[in-house]
């Protein structure tokens, strides 16, 4: 399945970038809409919302790829997130979506059932690799050590 997962995945990223959007735009209104108190965790929205939804679509691929990067890169950037607090799972999950969400509208006719269904299989595949990252990091911490929340 991922080998076809991978190949409608990427035909869809092709569509987003033949039509020139950018969709880290429309992401970041509706994460700050979702979530308006988080805006003051980024000190330049332009560079964060760069990375973070390259990052995430990327991870995402990875994983339709199989490619043994995306685990180490997912466990550190969830150690790193720990910098700006207390980030609920639910952030997290609501951020993986909405990145679906959004390239689901740029995507334009390369979006169908097949495509928003391959997505949202390594969308879940990434949410669960997060939920692990953080029990493994919350189990390596010392005691007493201030928790994420859920």
């Amino acid at each position: 399945m991922s080998e076809a997962d991978a190949a409608l995945m990427e035909a869809s990223l092709t569509a987003v970038a033949d039509a020139g959007i950018d969709i880290r735009h429309s992401l970041f209104d509706r994460f700050f809409a979702t979530f308006p108190d988080r805006r003051a965790s980024f000190m330049v929205v332009d560079a964060s919302s760069r990375r973070m939804t390259d990052e995430t679509l990327q991870m995402m691929f990875g994983l339709a790829k199989r490619e043994s990067w995306v685990w180490p890169l997912v466990a550190e950037l969830v150690f790193t997130h720990r910098a700006y607090g207390p980030l609920p799972i639910a952030e997290y999950d609501a951020f993986i979506d909405m990145t679906v969400a959004e390239l689901g509208a740029a995507a334009g006719a390369a979006w169908n059932a097949e495509a928003a269904a391959a997505w949202q299989r390594h969308a879940d595949a990434l949410k669960a690799m997060i939920r692990r990252a953080r029990a493994e990091w919350e189990s390596a911490m010392p005691a007493g050590m201030p928790q994420p929340a859920d």
